[in-house]
């Protein structure tokens, strides 16, 4: 009974110290690695389900710190350039699963989750190609994993490239899977960074809508597509905080505790990075997820470096 407690209560000390402001994000995730691998995660799926939902309220209060002619302008510049990379990502992702000879519903998952938004792109467009609960799994047991080596590898890449915080808020949007692993890379590398990534990431998972619809059509099937509604949240936000400005204080406070309930959501992450994660996410399914995301980075980078994506 003692060693089942134990678990439970360095997990909630750690999580405890993550809401502290001089924990970052880049220590937070490391710290949920570290406990996830070693520990294992003490309550299993409903920390998933907690770390979606906190994930969430998180970018909806980020709206809090932008200025709405600022996201319908980065939006508007990212909508082409987005609508192009996720057409060349499914394509090329849909070929290496063929070379990797990865089953056919879990190759779309990962070529979806990389061409859109990871994990919620993943869950949008399971039902509507009937992908079975472990070909699902293992599409975003891959995303995951890869998810969690964006965070800790783009904002040292970053620097080493000289890019300013435009360019890499470019880069972290267009190139790494999950909206979270997106807000947390960019988090780390400065608040501009920060407000076009979140920008130009959230314009990108917009598409989960029609392209899931498109498949909904091609495979025939009745599923329901779900509007994604903390990007409404998002942009109401930055109107309100826009159009009322007397309240400014209380709009930077809202927009800081969004930042530090990131750095919740990114301990939460890592912890969920077990070794039943790791095992599950097998060899092929892994090469695939890999190589789509090494060529989706470089193309991403050397695009926004050559100043073809501004």
């Amino acid at each position: 009974m003692k060693e089942n407690i134990k678990p439970k209560i360095v997990f909630l000390v750690l999580l405890l110290a993550s809401c502290l402001p001089y924990v970052s994000a880049p220590m937070a995730l490391v710290g949920g690695i570290a406990f996830g691998l070693t520990a294992g995660n003490p309550w299993g799926k409903s920390v998933s389900l907690w770390t979606r939902r906190l994930l969430q309220i998180s970018v909806v209060g980020l709206g809090f710190g932008m200025n709405l002619t600022e996201v319908i302008m980065t939006g508007k510049d990212a909508f082409l350039y987005t609508a192009i990379s996720i057409s060349l990502t499914m394509a090329v992702g849909l070929l290496l699963g063929k070379v990797f000879q990865t089953g056919k519903a879990t190759s779309i998952l990962i070529s979806f989750g990389t061409a859109i938004c990871g994990g919620s792109a993943i869950a949008a467009m399971a039902p509507v190609i009937k992908a079975e609960a472990e070909e699902t799994g293992v599409a975003l047991a891959t995303i995951f994993t890869l998810n969690s080596a964006a965070l800790l590898l783009f904002p040292p890449m970053g620097h080493l490239l000289n890019m300013s915080q435009r360019e890499f808020g470019l880069w972290a949007a267009l190139a790494i899977h999950d909206t979270s692993s997106v807000v947390g890379a960019a988090a780390a590398y400065g608040s501009l960074a920060l407000a076009i990534g979140t920008t130009v990431k959230l314009t990108r998972a917009l598409w989960i809508m029609p392209s899931a619809l498109l498949g909904a059509w091609f495979t025939k099937s009745e599923g329901k597509v779900k509007v994604p509604l903390f990007i409404i949240g998002f942009v109401v936000a930055a109107v309100i905080s826009t159009l009322v400005p007397q309240f400014g204080n209380t709009w930077h406070g809202l927009n800081a505790i969004a930042k530090q309930s990131l750095v919740v959501t990114l301990f939460l992450i890592g912890s969920g990075l077990t070794r039943n994660v790791l095992a599950k996410t097998g060899v092929r399914p892994l090469a695939q997820g890999l190589t789509l995301w090494v060529v989706v980075s470089v193309a991403s980078c050397t695009a926004i470096l050559q100043g073809w994506i501004k």
